[in-house]
């Protein structure tokens, strides 16, 4: 995702005036109009953006027109201006508003929450301590069975979350019950049975089509109350989620996403939810491009852990493929024209299927549904999606039939589909990370979190090169394996490193004279094996570092 770019916002002409003129007498339309307006327009307010807690990066709209959502003052001054001659009806008797009758026109709206977190960032400089705490507010909605649903990213490394309902003063404890990295989902629930009351929660809509309405709801940066944005749907694809490092199916809409945005339904115009607001384009080039995760992701969420009491995520295939669209790089390989798919480059050595396809394998089709020479298969009427979408509508565990081409020859393999192995993972489960320290090295664990963390958020362009090709190119040979670095450990005493345990293990357990570390570029690191240990325990007790290796390691 390109850098974001930040403009600032203009106030409203109408939110100008009414504050220019508190004493003006307030209209409104009929209670139809207002059920008529609701319908096609929702409520409208551009509002949105990517990974969004108001803590973090405060990326500012554009602001639009005030909608429903707004005081009677603005909304009927801008019908009056528009609908001249409609029945005008006085909302004022006593010199107070009627709110309740914009409140029974939009009850959906009751059941989305402000989410409260305090986080606790491991330090990957001191894996064995944590950064400063810190606060953080996004939004959430409530669906059926006592759930709270809100984006992964808004509760990540989580002390303590709250939630608060609409129009309440009280903050609950909430407990996480479920963090979807992937797809950047978490479920939460609140024990407290006083939440609960009142509130009717949300139902799912089914997917969206093109130019359908949009109406995401929510409490983004720029005020304390519920706000409202519209847009439409301007495109359905396979898109990069930027905190699971996952490609799964989105939709992008035409309204800003701003901090604090981030897990707030998207609406239908039945007040069906189909979607959560999840990040947004920010760029010199793109305005008012938003992302949403559509009900597909949602659902498997939902039923993921419903089936097994946990989350355990989305299975990938586990090959990296090419476009069979050269006609003589399809003769080459035997297609004839009656032929379509993709060639297997390579396969991940951990995935099930490494023991039945083969490099240079053209995968036909997937489940019986075929896929073309640029990897679509047909999705809806006019569209047609990737074909990994097929494979994340699975789960974990499930078989799939996979029709491959070989040697001119067509085989059939039932694979069972298991979640992705990464040398370098995009997430370390909210847990501290893992180190071992040694005569002053401190042997740790890359994930992207920690290139992050070392390399700063422009990471893929700033960190060591060695370590990003492993990071984009290399595969895991195991399920256990590591990349491992002081700078970056290969072997140890001309044995290799598989991962930390192994390291802690060929240390504490070496009774040879010499502790010798090969490193990267032909360096090496030799210490005194009986030096090295008591040198250990000295700076230990000098930093106050409590144990010489994380709680994982021993």
């Amino acid at each position: 995702m390109e850098k974001p770019s930040r403009k600032r916002g203009r106030k409203s002409k109408n939110a100008a005036d009414a504050e220019a003129n508190p004493n003006l007498t307030t209209t409104a339309t009929s209670a139809d109009d207002v059920v008529a307006s609701l319908n096609t327009a929702a409520d409208t307010t551009k509002t949105d953006r990517r990974g969004s807690k108001r803590h973090r990066k405060t990326g500012k709209g554009k602001s639009d027109d005030v909608g429903i959502g707004a005081s009677p003052d603005r909304r009927a001054s801008r019908h009056s201006d528009h609908n001249g001659d409609c029945d005008i009806v006085t909302a004022v008797s006593d010199g107070a508003p009627r709110w309740e009758t914009v409140g029974k026109v939009v009850p959906s709206m009751d059941a989305v929450v402000k989410v409260f977190c305090v986080h606790t960032e491991p330090n990957f400089s001191l894996p064995w301590q944590r950064k400063r705490q810190y606060s953080s507010s996004s939004s959430g909605f409530i669906i059926g069975g006592r759930r709270v649903l809100t984006n992964a990213h808004s509760v990540e490394h989580h002390t303590q979350v709250k939630v608060k309902k609409r129009g309440s003063d009280t903050k609950y404890l909430a407990t996480v019950l479920a963090i979807g990295t992937e797809c950047d989902i978490a479920m939460l629930t609140v024990s407290d049975d006083e939440f609960w009351e009142g509130i009717s929660p949300l139902e799912f809509g089914d997917l969206p089509a093109l130019q359908d309405a949009v109406t995401v709801v929510g409490y983004p940066i720029g005020g304390d109350t519920i706000s409202v944005t519209s847009g439409v749907v301007s495109r359905i694809e396979i898109l990069s989620y930027v905190h699971g490092s996952t490609e799964l199916l989105g939709l992008q809409i035409d309204a800003a996403i701003n901090s604090g945005n981030s897990g707030g339904p998207a609406f239908n115009d039945k007040g069906e939810c189909v979607g959560i607001a999840f990040q947004s384009l920010k760029h010199e080039d793109a305005e008012n491009i938003g992302y949403v995760i559509p009900t597909p992701v949602i659902m498997h969420f939902i039923r993921d852990y419903e089936k097994n009491g946990e989350y355990t995520g989305f299975p990938i295939l586990g090959v990296e493929w090419q476009k069979m669209e050269n006609p003589d790089l399809r003769m080459s390989i035997g297609m004839g024209n009656e032929h379509k798919g993709v060639r297997i480059k390579r396969i991940e050595p951990t995935a099930p299927e490494s023991n039945v396809l083969c490099p240079s394998d053209v995968i036909l089709s997937f489940d019986g549904v075929n896929v073309a020479n640029d990897g679509t298969v047909p999705f809806r009427h006019g569209e047609r999606i990737g074909f990994s979408y097929l494979v994340s509508q699975k789960y974990t565990g499930d078989k799939a039939l996979v029709k491959i081409l070989r040697s001119s020859k067509i085989y059939e393999f039932n694979i069972k589909l298991a979640t992705h192995k990464r040398l370098v993972p995009a997430h370390i489960g909210g847990k501290p990370p893992s180190y071992y320290i040694v005569a002053g090295f401190v042997f740790t664990a890359v994930s992207v979190p920690y290139l992050r963390s070392e390399y700063g958020k422009d990471y893929d362009f700033d960190a060591p090169v060695k370590l990003l090709d492993k990071h984009l190119h290399a595969m895991a040979q195991s399920v256990d394996e590591q990349l491992v670095v002081v700078s970056q450990v290969l072997a140890f005493n001309n044995k290799p490193v598989k991962n930390l345990k192994s390291l802690v293990d060929m240390v504490e357990s070496c009774n040879e004279e010499f502790l010798k570390f090969d490193l990267e570029y032909e360096q090496i690191v030799v210490l005194r094996t009986k030096m090295a240990k008591d040198a250990t325990r000295d700076i230990l007790l000098t930093h106050c570092i409590p144990s010489a290796m994380s709680d994982d390691l021993k």
